[in-house]
């Protein structure tokens, strides 16, 4: 079952560079939550995803 998008923490409504991430079928998805509905998603595997997190970090 998808989880509901879920917008970063530090995220604003000002425009800026935010994301959007959810579970899908076992795997964790991202897009640009600016384009919404039209953003392209990506799909990655979840420790891809927590790898992702921490060199954002």
């Amino acid at each position: 079952m998808d989880t509901a998008w879920r917008k970063s923490s530090r995220s604003s409504n000002q425009g800026g560079q935010c994301l959007e991430a959810r579970r899908a079928a076992g795997n964790q998805q991202v897009r640009d939550s600016k384009l919404g509905e039209g953003s392209p998603i990506f799909t990655l595997a979840s420790a891809d995803f927590s790898a992702l997190l921490d060199a954002a970090r």
